[in-house]
């Protein structure tokens, strides 16, 4: 193994909060069907799956190093992953539920750190004429945006456009380097810092506290184009749709748990910042407070739009959370996370695509992706756009959250908003 450069300050902090109970893993799910390394009945031909992407993989270095000790730190060391391990078939299960399933109980499986940081397991079963597939891509080496990009190499044939730009008001920007500049960032992240610190702005409510081992996920899926026209005459875009549809899960939790429906509910939403060379992870954060007491569900929609157009542009001035800029304040966040009330939910919208992806010529007819859930959160949703779909996958602490409920309460609005 030869070591590189020591890992970026804000790459390093995502080891930290990846621990018992907590993997810090971007995580997407997906169906194949028949053709290239799947045969007509089904079953996967592994040793040509592994032939089919090892080019592939040698033009990823992410995925070709290891993270090695350097005192409290880690460096990168180059080392060739062993495909009998990070590509492989498990057991068969049962229809899309059982594919639920596999990814629910990954969430709490680490990746070992003395190997590269990712996997692609190969699931049979998950549909009736292909299979089903689970990638996991450590957040020390990809954010969401940067692991799409890993998915659209790893798994393409042809080449395909560049991804839809991340929806927004106004395009990424760059924050400023003056001294007058930085140091306004550094007052607003220290404003930031002591309002995730001392917030109350969520009451007590089962949707935080210590979470338990037994996670609950669930996917979802819906017409991009039908959504796109429901929403676009309301002055919103498909992220803010997805808002809305959440806001309709949590109420729909909350009835459930029996608890009161309060006037606003904040969640955490990350916004993509400009890329540049040094980190995998540039990422701000957004914070939109989901009205849940407007029952007039398309003027809820413009209540979230008219938050995100306010709100994203400041994300992406800021920047990076402070605290999250380095592992000592990764630490910090990691413990004063457990008794935060600021959020109650991570919500993540990442464009996919444009085209087809094809495994080793077995086309992807669906993917889904899994958040993270950290802190004393104890839910999340992600979504992504392909093939003119948005696919939505639901996170839970299913001991305390009943998923199903989520699920609906969320099916519920996607299929108001597009029909």
């Amino acid at each position: 193994m030869v070591t590189r450069a020591r890992l970026a300050a804000v790459d390093e902090a995502n080891f930290t909060l990846d621990h018992a109970g907590q993997v810090n893993v971007f995580l997407v799910a997906g169906l194949v069907r028949p053709g290239g390394f799947v045969g007509p009945n089904g079953l996967p031909d592994m040793p040509m799956l592994r032939r089919g992407l090892s080019e592939r993989i040698e033009t990823l270095p992410q995925l070709c190093r290891v993270a090695v000790p350097v005192g409290r730190r880690h460096a990168w060391a180059e080392l060739a992953p062993d495909l009998e391990h990070h590509v492989r078939a498990i057991p068969a299960v049962r229809g899309v539920g059982g594919l639920e399933q596999v990814c629910a109980g990954l969430m709490c499986v680490p990746l070992p750190l003395d190997r590269p940081l990712w996997e692609l397991l190969v699931v049979p079963g998950a549909t009736t004429d292909g299979l089903g597939i689970v990638l996991r891509i450590h957040h020390a080496i990809a954010d969401g945006m940067s692991a799409v990009a890993i998915a659209r190499t790893l798994f393409q044939e042809d080449a395909l456009p560049a991804p839809a730009p991340v929806e927004s008001a106004t395009g990424p920007a760059t924050p400023g380097s003056t001294l007058a500049q930085r140091s306004q960032r550094i007052a607003v992240g220290l404003q930031r810092t002591l309002v995730t610190v001392i917030n109350h702005g969520v009451g007590q409510t089962a949707l935080l506290g210590p979470r338990s081992a037994l996670h609950g996920v669930r996917f979802l899926d819906v017409s991009l184009g039908s959504l796109t026209s429901h929403v676009r005459p309301l002055g919103g875009t498909v992220n803010d749709a997805l808002l809305d549809a959440v806001a309709a899960g949590y109420r729909a939790v909350l009835t459930a748990l029996s608890e009161p429906i309060p006037k606003s509910l904040p969640v955490s939403v990350p916004v993509a910042l400009t890329r540049h060379e040094g980190s995998a992870n540039q990422v701000g954060v957004m914070l939109v407070r989901l009205p849940l007491d407007e029952t007039d569900a398309d003027h809820r929609l413009r209540l979230i739009a008219e938050q995100t157009r306010r709100e994203k542009p400041r994300a992406r001035a800021q920047g990076t959370l402070e605290l999250m800029r380095g592992p000592v304040g990764a630490r910090v966040m990691d413990v004063v996370g457990r008794r935060q009330r600021l959020v109650a939910g991570f919500v993540t919208n990442v464009p996919g695509p444009s085209g087809t992806l094809r495994i080793c010529g077995a086309p992807v007819a669906a993917i889904w992706p899994v958040a993270v859930l950290a802190a004393n959160v104890r839910s999340g949703v992600a979504a992504l756009s392909y093939e003119g779909r948005l696919w939505c996958g639901i996170h839970v602490d299913a001991a305390s959250i009943p998923g199903s409920a989520f699920a609906d309460g969320m099916a519920q609005e996607l299929l108001r908003l597009t029909t």
